[in-house]
């Protein structure tokens, strides 16, 4: 069952103190486990001891049963506490750095973007790493405070039999603390800087993975791998820098706790030597010597963890803690509506104004790329309203007044690279498994072909980014998911760039036929598109310069013959 969330964090340590209070019960039964099966290794060279100066004092076979038997439980709540402990420890943990995922991918995937400026790449490993190192801090409490019972423990034991000898270990304890608690915070430091720049090096691959075949295209895979490369070796500098402070960190604590149980022996020994201990409190404190060093080694470690914890915690607060990149409305459009463009200026559209009314098909010709690139973004609400003059109008009603879910309803803007996921060919086209219009947009965008060529049909697997699929295919495969959506609105940008003239053509007439009744809009160079459409608007320097049908267009217009024509 999901814990409801307590509270929205905004920091850090904010997220930190969310984990811990929300994982109280299963922190305490660990706490409680781990504390029991520190206190029975400890217990294990106390009972030894007690064994030799009874045995001294009683040797009988009876008196040794019972020393065995004491043993025997002692070994037996150290192994069932250890496990059932770890398991309850674990579980806690997996579940929290779950949540922490889900939040921060939840984030990521909301209609109205998060104003942080980090990559899909740093973002990813956000919600991995950075989750997983955040929500090791369900385990790092509990080991802390059983370590922490484990050295109480012992001091107290090592005290009874001389009181030297407990002031020792928690005068050695604090020495210890104190020393690598300044040292930690050279680690999480280094920390937070290793993991910002191994998040831009995953956010730098990411982008030439999805680049990867233009790059090829042109000869630009070569300076792309320099240019990661570059970015890797920074990041590998810094995570070099990282496990040499790390090591220096080990290296000063395990140093530390051997020089405290050498102290503690060397004591022992002496005082034994002198009467001031029994030959069985020799054994006790030997062993609590050697025992010590394992809940000391674990407790000086934990300020390390907790720092690493924070750091991740801290970047997480990056994407759960930023602001939307606006506020949308709370309205809804009515169905069925048209789309105005009214005097929208941003990037290179200037002033641009133009209607498409209910159920019309309007295509419009660009001659600069760029034009149909920042229009495409203005309707697919990618740049916040506020961001350019102007409005654009959903069924009469303004966006900025509609809530993003509702505009994301009605209004479906096609991008000309349209993301194929891995999957199947029916997933990509009807992620949602709702759409009544598959086997229709099949046939519509022309993907029979593809889904003939395959026993499956429409069950064959597609790969990640569609590497199993050629360019046209991946084309025809984003088409087909445009046009199951079956929007009220529907705008497609260079939907056929990668198909030859005669499947444009046919594609051009069932996309015409299809949405008949439909708005649609299509930002297109293509002949049969421009030719299908009601009515064609040409943009030169993101303004209308002309419109018209197709036909008239190029028997009028030598410069739209001349961009259009092929």
């Amino acid at each position: 069952m999901t814990t409801p969330e307590i509270h929205s964090p905004r920091s850090g340590p904010g997220i930190l103190r969310t984990a811990l209070r929300r994982n109280v019960r299963a922190m305490v039964w660990g706490t409680v486990l781990m504390g029991l099966y520190q206190a029975g290794e400890t217990a294990f060279p106390i009972a030894l001891g007690l064994i030799v100066d009874h045995t001294m004092r009683d040797r009988s076979l009876g008196a040794l049963g019972l020393s065995v038997a004491a043993l025997a439980v002692i070994i037996t709540t150290v192994s069932l506490s250890w496990r059932f402990g770890m398991r309850v420890l674990q579980k806690a943990n997996t579940t929290e750095a779950h949540r922490w995922r889900v939040r921060v991918a939840a984030c990521g995937l909301q209609p109205v973007a998060r104003d942080v400026d980090l990559k899909s790449g740093e973002v990813l490993t956000i919600a991995t790493e950075d989750a997983d190192q955040t929500a090791d801090i369900i385990e790092v409490v509990p080991l802390l405070i059983s370590s922490l019972v484990a050295v109480l423990v012992a001091a107290v034991a090592l005290g009874l039999a001389d009181v030297r000898l407990g002031l020792l270990v928690i005068f050695g304890t604090v020495v210890i603390l104190s020393v690598l608690s300044v040292m930690s915070k050279r680690i999480g430091a280094s920390t937070r800087e290793q993991q910002a720049r191994v998040a831009r090096a995953g956010a730098k691959v990411a982008d030439l993975i999805t680049g990867l075949r233009p790059l090829h295209g042109f000869g630009g895979n070569h300076a792309a791998f320099r240019s990661y490369r570059e970015v890797s070796t920074v990041a590998r500098r810094q995570a070099v820098t990282v496990a040499r402070v790390s090591g220096v960190y080990a290296g000063t604590a395990l140093a530390l706790n051997a020089v405290l149980a050498a102290a503690v022996t060397l004591t022992a020994g002496w005082l034994a030597f002198g009467g001031g201990i029994t030959i069985g409190e020799l054994v006790m404190a030997v062993g609590l010597a050697q025992f010590i060093m394992e809940p000391l080694k674990q407790f000086s470690e934990m300020p390390k963890y907790v720092m690493v914890a924070r750091a991740s915690a801290e970047r997480m607060a990056l994407v759960l803690a930023a602001p939307p990149v606006t506020t949308p409305g709370t309205g809804r459009p009515a169905p069925g509506g048209g789309l105005e463009v009214d005097h929208v200026r941003y990037g290179s559209l200037r002033k641009l104004k133009f209607t498409v009314p209910a159920g019309g098909f309007v295509a419009i010709a660009a001659y600069q790329p760029r034009v149909a690139a920042d229009l495409a973004s203005v309707l697919a609400v990618n740049v916040p309203p506020a961001a350019y003059e102007g409005v654009v109008r959903l069924s009469g009603q303004e966006i900025a007044d509609l809530s993003i879910e509702s505009v994301r309803e009605h209004l479906l803007v096609n991008p000309y690279d349209g993301e194929i996921f891995a999957g199947t060919l029916r997933t990509n086209i009807d992620p949602s498994g709702t759409s009544r219009t598959v086997a229709a947009a099949v046939e519509a965008s022309l993907l029979t072909d593809v889904v003939a060529l395959h026993r499956e049909g429409l069950d064959y697997a597609v790969r990640d980014r569609g590497a199993n699929l050629s360019g046209g295919q991946r084309q025809r495969l984003s088409l087909a998911r445009a046009l199951a959506a079956d929007s009220d609105v529907l705008v497609l940008h260079d939907p056929t760039t990668a198909v030859d003239a005669v499947t444009e053509q046919l594609i051009a007439r069932n996309i015409a036929e299809l949405r008949r009744g439909r708005t649609t809009l299509v930002l297109t160079s293509s002949p049969p598109l421009l030719d299908t459409a009601d009515r064609v608007l040409v943009l030169d320097e993101g303004t209308v310069t002309a419109e018209g049908t197709h036909r008239t267009l190029l028997a009028s217009d030598a410069d739209y013959c001349r961009a259009v024509a092929r």
